[in-house]
């Protein structure tokens, strides 16, 4: 539960580390082992999504609605963007027949806090 509030709470687009060291704060005995095995049932219920736009990075978010996600090459944030979805549905005709099991849309470049600096 506390792993799950951690979500509600922050919308960040966590690592592993990112939650271990919160949650950790309240819950000492916490494990790796334990915020890893909690997060894949959460992706397997489809509460949350992965998201890798680096090879090296695995994040996570709330698999509530479809949505981008821009990546600054700056200072590292990640923002949600909106995706028209009719949009979206009529790009997708051409897979008609097809089962879609996933889909990802990452965008990267330097967002307007850095662009200022």
């Amino acid at each position: 539960m506390r792993i799950f509030t951690y979500f509600v709470k922050h919308r960040n687009h966590p690592t592993v580390n990112d939650i271990y060291e919160e949650v950790a704060k309240e819950i000492p005995t916490l494990s790796k082992t334990t915020v890893y095995n909690t997060l894949s049932l959460f992706v397997e219920k489809n509460i949350l999504d992965v998201i890798i736009i680096e090879e090296n990075e695995t994040r996570y978010d709330w698999g509530e609605c479809i949505h981008g996600h821009f990546k600054c090459d700056c200072c590292k944030e990640i923002y949600d963007i909106g995706i028209d979805i009719n949009t979206m549905k009529k790009q997708t005709i051409d897979l008609k027949g097809f089962k879609i099991n996933e889909h990802h849309i990452y965008f990267k470049g330097f967002c307007p806090k850095c662009i200022k600096k």
